[in-house]
C-alpha cells in the first residue's frame, strides 16, 4: 500500500494534524504547518515528473499509478486510487495553495486548532482527487466540506454563524443530491449477476447504465456537484461564505474547494453518464451561462472587496462548468486550464485582500484610496491579480478563456454559438469591475490619513504572493505545457471510448 505514491497526499496531511496535536506554542504550528505544505509540493512536482515520463514512454492507461485495498468487502467499498492529467493538475493546484495559505495565515488567533481544521480540509481535497471509487470519493468529500462551518464560524468576520450555516446546508442539500446520485449509479454498475462496483473505471467499462435511468441520475449528479461548483441558481452560499471566511479559508476554498464540482461533474456524471450528458447538457448550459455573466454583473455593484472577489469567482466557476458541457476537446481543455487559473488567481485575490484588510481593517473600497503609494508591493499584486482576472495575454486568465471560447464555438448550431457569445461578454463586464476597483483602492488621493503609517507586506506575505504570482504567470506563459499534461485525457480513444464526441 505505501508503495504507491498516491496515498502520500493523504498520509502527509494526516501526519500534519497529529504533529498540531503536540505543538504547544504557535512557533511549532508554524513549523508543522511549512514542512508539511513544502513536503506536499515536492511530492506534486515528483509525481508531475513521474506521471510525464509514463506518458512519453507510451503508457497509454486512462488512469496511472492505480492500486485498490478493500474497505467493506460486502459492498465491494475500496480505497481505490489512480490519475489522469486532469488529476496531477489538481493535486499540483491543492499543494500550491495549501502552501500559500500557511504563509497568509502566519499570524491567526488559536494558530493550532485553526490549522488543524484546515488540514483536515486539505486531508479530503486531496483524497478526493486521487481516489476513483465513488463511495471513497463521497467520504474525502464530505470531509472536506464538514471543517468549512467551523473555520468560518469560529474564525471569520462579519455575520459569520450565518453565513457558516447558509454555506454547510446548501452544501449538504447538494450533498445528498449527490448521494442519491451515487448510489443509483453503483446499483446499475454492472452487467445483471455481476458483482456491483463504485470504482469508475470499471462503471465506464461496464457501461451498462440505461439511458432511461441515466435521465434520471444525471441531473441528480450535475446539480450535487454544481452547488459547489457555485451553479445559478444554488450559488447564494459562495459570497456570504466567502466574505465571512478568514484568509487562508478563502483562498483554499475558492481555489480548491470549488473546484471539486467542476472535476466532479466531469469525473462522475459526464463520463459515466454520456447519453444524458449529450442530450440534457442544453439545460445546464443555460444554467451555466446565467452563472457567467450573472456573477460579473453582480461584482460590478459590490462594495466589499472579498464580495467583488466572490462573484467574480461564481462568473469563472460558471465559465468551468459552461465548458465542461461543450463536450469536445478544446473546451475541456480550456476547462481545466480555467480551473488552474481561477484557482491561482483568486487565491492570490484573497491572500491581497486579507493582507489589506489586516491593516487598514475595512474592505469597503469606499473608504480607502492612494493605497499603492503606502504598500506598493500589496498594490502590485492587486494589480496583477485583477489583469489575470481580466484576461489579459501572458497571464493565465487569457489562454484559459481563449480556449474556452474557442472550443465552445466550435459547435456550429445557434443555440451554442449565442451562448458563447453571451459568455464571451463577460470579459467587458469583468474590465469594468477590476478596472474601477484598482482605480479607487491604489490609485488617486489617500482617503484616510491614518492609512500614510501603514507597512507594506512582511516576508512571509510577500513568499505567499509571489508563489502564486508566478504559478499565475508560468500558465500564462507556457500553456503548452500544461496542455500536454492533460490533453490524453481528453484523447478521441478516451472519448470514443465513453461515448463523447
Amino acid at each position: 500500500m505505501f508503495s504507491n505514491i498516491l496515498i502520500y497526499f493523504v498520509i502527509i496531511p494526516l501526519l500534519m494534524l497529529g504533529g498540531f496535536f503536540l505543538c504547544r506554542n504557535d512557533k511549532q504550528v508554524r513549523a508543522v504547518a511549512v514542512t508539511g505544505s513544502i513536503l506536499l509540493v515536492a511530492l506534486s512536482v515528483w509525481l508531475l515528473v513521474d506521471y510525464l515520463a509514463l506518458r512519453e514512454a507510451g503508457e497509454k492507461a486512462e488512469m496511472l499509478f492505480t492500486g485498490s485495498w478493500s474497505w467493506f468487502t460486502p459492498l465491494n467499498i475500496n480505497l481505490a486510487v489512480g490519475v489522469d492529467g486532469v488529476s496531477v493538475a489538481m493535486l499540483i493546484l491543492s499543494s500550491i495553495i495549501v502552501f500559500a495559505g500557511s504563509f497568509a495565515s502566519w499570524k491567526v488567533d488559536d494558530m493550532r486548532h485553526f490549522f488543524m481544521w484546515l488540514i483536515l480540509l486539505s486531508t479530503g481535497v486531496f483524497g478526493f482527487f486521487i481516489t476513483v471509487d465513488l463511495f471513497t470519493m463521497f467520504m474525502f468529500y464530505e470531509v472536506a466540506l464538514i471543517p468549512m462551518y467551523l473555520l468560518i464560524g469560529v474564525w471569520g468576520t462579519g455575520r459569520k454563524e450565518y453565513s457558516a450555516m447558509k454555506l454547510t446546508l446548501m452544501l449538504m442539500g447538494g450533498s445528498a443530491f449527490l448521494m442519491l446520485s451515487l448510489i443509483g449509479i453503483y446499483y446499475h454498475s454492472a452487467p445483471e449477476g455481476q458483482p456491483l462496483t463504485w470504482n469508475i473505471l470499471e462503471i465506464s467499462q461496464n457501461a451498462c447504465i440505461a439511458k432511461e435511468w441515466q435521465y434520471f441520475l444525471f441531473p441528480m449528479c450535475f446539480v450535487g456537484f454544481g452547488v459547489l461548483g457555485a451553479m445559478f441558481p444554488f450559488h447564494t452560499w459562495s459570497p456570504d461564505g466567502h466574505a465571512c471566511a478568514p484568509t487562508a479559508v478563502s483562498m483554499l476554498h475558492a481555489g480548491v474547494l470549488m473546484k471539486l464540482g467542476g472535476y466532479g461533474c466531469f469525473r462522475v456524471a459526464m463520463y459515466l453518464m454520456p447519453e444524458a450528458a449529450n442530450d440534457l447538457a442544453w439545460i445546464f448550459l443555460i444554467l451555466t451561462g446565467i452563472s457567467v455573466v450573472y456573477g460579473a454583473f453582480s461584482a460590478c455593484v459590490q462594495t466589499d472587496l472579498k464580495y467583488i472577489n466572490a462573484y467574480s469567482s461564481v462568473s469563472h466557476c460558471g465559465m468551468v462548468l459552461f465548458a465542461i458541457l461543450m463536450i469536445n476537446t478544446t473546451a475541456l481543455t480550456g476547462a481545466i486550464m480555467q480551473m488552474l487559473s481561477h484557482g491561482l488567481m483568486t487565491a492570490l485575490f484573497f491572500a491581497l485582500i486579507g493582507m489589506i484588510y489586516g491593516r487598514t481593517h475595512t474592505r469597503d473600497i469606499r473608504l480607502m484610496g492612494g493605497l499603492m503609494k503606502i504598500m506598493p508591493f500589496l498594490g502590485v499584486g492587486y494589480v496583477i491579480a485583477g489583469m489575470a482576472s481580466l484576461g489579459l495575454p501572458g497571464l493565465s486568465g487569457f489562454v484559459a478563456e481563449m480556449t474556452i471560447f474557442v472550443g465552445s464555438f466550435e459547435h456550429a448550431d445557434m443555440f451554442h454559438r449565442v451562448f458563447t457569445v453571451i459568455a464571451c461578454s463577460s470579459i467587458v463586464i469583468t474590465a469594468v469591475y477590476i478596472l474601477r476597483v484598482v482605480g479607487k483602492l491604489l490609485f488617486g488621493p489617500v482617503y484616510d490619513e491614518h492609512h500614510l503609517q501603514l507597512t507594506d507586506a512582511t516576508w512571509w506575505e510577500r513568499l505567499s504572493t509571489i508563489t502564486l504570482i508566478v504559478s499565475v504567470a508560468a500558465i500564462g506563459c507556457f500553456p503548452n505545457f500544461f496542455e500536454s499534461l492533460i490533453k490524453f485525457t481528453f484523447s478521441p480513444e478516451i472519448f470514443r471510448a465513453i461515448g463523447l464526441n
